[in-house]
């Protein structure tokens, strides 16, 4: 079972910038992507940015030029630089784990809250 731990999110005002990380550990295979997910109350989990084991990236059109999402492979660590955040950016965000052959596997979420 691999376990995902998320720190970071919190309050900030619009305009400003926060910083996500995220950990996994005990994968029984390579993690071969990473990445970041948002939801809200009654939408559906969105993808905000992916990060493979190649270094192949991947955002939401709506953050692009604002998140960047960086990792460290050889400690299956991921982490999303927030900038210039909009109250639409509010949300819970969830770690994602996708080893090469398990399913993936989900952090608890942390919240993001952007006030306008």
């Amino acid at each position: 079972q691999v376990q995902v731990v998320e720190s970071g999110g919190g309050l900030v005002q619009a305009g400003g910038s926060l910083g996500l990380s995220c950990a996994a550990s005990g994968s029984r295979f390579r993690i071969i992507t990473m990445g970041w997910y948002r939801q809200t109350p009654g939408k559906q989990r969105e993808l905000v940015a992916t990060k493979t084991w190649g270094g192949t990236t991947t955002y939401a059109d709506s953050v692009k030029g604002r998140f960047t999402i960086s990792g460290d492979n050889t400690k299956n660590t991921v982490f999303l630089q927030m900038h210039n955040l909009k109250p639409e950016d509010t949300a819970v965000y969830y770690c994602a784990v996708q080893p090469l052959y398990d399913g993936t596997s989900w952090g608890q979420g942390t919240q993001v809250t952007v006030s306008s």
